[in-house]
């Protein structure tokens, strides 16, 4: 498994700004917890994907 940045720089940028201003919570979220400290649990969770508020994406790594 391997975690990316979004490739745009500029949006990473801004969602980076978001999360220091609402103290590492997931800004797309409603609910302050754990649940919702980024990296979010649903993120942490998924096999492959892009975390909700898009900044992270988990691919699969292929062997051999």
């Amino acid at each position: 498994m391997k975690i990316k940045l979004n490739p745009d720089e500029e949006f990473v940028r801004e969602m980076k700004r978001q999360l220091k201003d609402n103290s590492g919570y997931c800004p797309c979220a409603l609910i302050k917890n754990q649940d919702t400290k980024c990296m979010c649990k649903d993120f942490r969770e998924m096999e492959e994907g892009m975390c909700n508020c898009g900044l992270y994406i988990k691919v699969k790594e292929v062997d051999g």
